[in-house]
């Protein structure tokens, strides 16, 4: 019998992650994984900013950058006939257009990155080992039983066959969409598809340099006239420019498609369509598309993060970056709670907070599917169409005369709707929480007409949101205001004429043996504002405060100063903490 505080069932990005944070808290806490070791093939590559934020908590930030490929390099989604053939449209994606760059820039210290599954997993298990976590790979669970005080996990070596037990106050299911820890506990699902598409990731080597260097992108749509379910494909850069994942896609009436070497071989060479392009399939991986949501992310004592609590359509690349993004949310909690620091009911906030987090981007991501469909409409490629009508509109698009101006029209409005998952800034960095481990003020963030807040970052101090950035100096050195939050701990920021809330988390750390360190950010303090964007963000006098959790969101905030920050700040953190008073 082994007795350790959390079992984490998984070890793709959000059970790696959350090894890692668990094990950088202190918990004591074991991973178990069925499979032999990371991920083999390419599989999920987009790391958007805040899950790169959260890697450079994690102190791995510059390793991920280094495996990957930053998207300021990879900005343009290319529709084309062929890699050699006619191009038929591009749009700047992921704020590298000149309409949105400063937008993008100005939210995060950290951009975004093109990092393949099989290239990311290593460094986050390296760093999670380094800390100290227990990761066991070859380990299937095999049931699961909880009461009112553990978890009894059954765990069988793959290698051996025999079978060991884990007791577990709290067990992590990040076992991905077929998870044996939800069926084992029951879990139930809400906006269950089933299979919306059959899907076939085709891992490719192929120099396409003398295609794609003069056009950059991680995104190349290769639609071909007239050609049915085989005409098209999406190519997503892994390396540039010679290697990739060809993604084929096939409707759910399909029988599940199977597609060997030979197949694949055909179909790349079709979609490259240069006879002087060297081609080699290196692996082929089946998947299917679908959208569910846990109806709880928690059951008694077990959790469900990521695929396992939440699945969609790949449009938006959010799925791995929202699971990453729960192990923040919770591992934090699950460490409070074990160090006696917190209630148990503070995981309750788990659910408040990121179930509906998911149902946005479950939404986000469907929406974005059906909005291809009004592009391929406007090139004239839906697969019904014979290849002499595709074609016949093609040459419209091309034409003078009003039906070409207004086939054009229809194009660019198309193009417009695609900005839904190539430019989606709001529903990257400005997830809120309305409840959860958060105490509301009387303000809401306005609405601006000119805004779509999905489409569009705005940064805030709401409780609720994510800390915004801005970039600060200490002692001669830029840093970021993220950089200020204490990792694990809570933090205080305050400005001049708050000395009585630094005071104030020193005592209250003392009285809950809970980490909470102040920090004063204004002109020349401590951290120096030196551009003053900070006094523009912050929203509160200099004399008030912002109470940032471990996972850099406000928890709480005081506008001004108070009479007594001590008792203030300390029944604060009992309420965020689920203790009694």
């Amino acid at each position: 019998m082994v007795e350790t505080d959390v079992l984490v069932v998984g070890a793709g990005p959000t059970g790696l992650t959350a090894s890692a944070l668990l094990a950088s808290y202190g918990v004591d806490a074991v991973t178990v994984t069925k499979h032999s070791g990371t991920a083999p093939t390419p599989r999920a590559h987009f790391i958007n900013q805040r899950t790169m934020e959260g890697f450079r908590d994690l102190g791995i930030e510059q390793g991920v950058r280094a495996a990957g490929t930053s998207i300021s390099s990879l900005g343009n989604t290319v529709w084309a006939t062929s890699f050699a053939g006619p191009e038929l449209a591009r749009r700047r994606s992921w704020g590298t257009g000149p309409d949105r760059r400063d937008e993008y820039e100005a939210s995060s210290p950290c951009g975004i990155w093109n990092v393949p599954q099989h290239r990311l997993e290593p460094v986050v298990i390296s760093r999670a080992q380094e800390l100290g976590a227990d990761i066991r790979f070859r380990s299937e669970l095999v049931t699961l039983h909880q009461d009112a005080d553990c978890v009894l996990a059954t765990i069988r070596d793959r290698a051996d066959g025999r079978q060991h037990r884990i007791r577990a106050r709290f067990v992590l299911g990040a076992d991905g969409a077929r998870s044996t820890v939800a069926t084992q506990a029951g879990f139930d699902y809400e906006h269950d598809t089933g299979v919306m598409n059959w899907g076939i990731n085709v891992w490719v080597d192929a120099d396409l340099a003398a295609h794609c260097s003069h056009r950059p992108g991680l995104l190349y749509w290769i639609h071909q006239p007239g050609g049915g379910l085989h005409s098209s494909s999406a190519w997503i850069c892994v390396r540039p420019w010679h290697e990739w994942v060809m993604a084929l896609v096939y409707p759910a009436s399909h029988t599940e498609p199977r597609v060997d070497e030979a197949t694949a071989l055909e179909h790349a060479s079709a979609m490259v369509d240069d006879p002087n392009v060297n081609i080699r399939i290196k692996a082929i991986s089946p998947w299917a598309v679908g959208a569910a949501l846990a109806r709880e992310y928690l059951k008694g004592r077990v959790l469900l993060a990521g695929d396992s609590a939440h699945r969609h359509p790949p449009p938006n690349g959010l799925g791995l970056n929202t699971g990453i993004q729960d192990a923040f949310n919770l591992c934090w909690k699950l460490a409070a709670i074990c160090s006696d620091a917190a209630g148990i009911s503070l995981l309750d906030t788990y659910h408040a907070e990121r179930q509906p987090v998911a149902r946005d981007v479950i939404r986000r991501a469907t929406d974005s599917l059906r909005n291809m469909d009004h592009l391929l409409a406007a090139f004239g490629l839906e697969p019904d169409r014979t290849e002499a009508e595709s074609q016949e509109r093609l040459s419209t698009l091309a034409s003078g005369g009003e039906r070409g101006r207004q086939c054009r029209r229809e194009l660019r409005d198309a193009l417009l709707l695609q900005d839904g998952q190539l430019n989606d800034h709001g529903m990257e960095c400005g997830q809120r929480y309305a409840v959860g481990a958060v105490i509301a003020d009387d303000n809401e963030l306005p609405a601006r007409a000119d805004r779509d807040q999905q489409l569009r970052y705005e940064p805030s101090t709401i409780p609720g949101s994510p800390l915004p950035h801005a970039w600060l100096e200490r002692t001669g050195i830029a840093l970021s205001s993220l950089d200020i939050a204490d990792r694990g701990g809570f933090t205080v920021i305050t400005g001049i004429g708050g000395s009585g809330w630094v005071s104030a988390a020193q005592h209250a750390a003392h009285a809950l043996g809970v980490p909470i360190r102040g920090a004063v950010v204004d002109h020349d303090q401590e951290y120096h504002d030196v551009y003053g964007d900070w006094a523009r963000l912050r929203d509160i006098d200099g004399s008030g405060c912002l109470l940032v959790r471990p996972d850099r969101y406000i928890a709480w905030r005081s506008h001004t100063a108070v009479d007594d920050p001590v008792r203030t700040l300390t029944n604060t953190m009992r309420q965020l903490l689920a203790r009694p008073s």
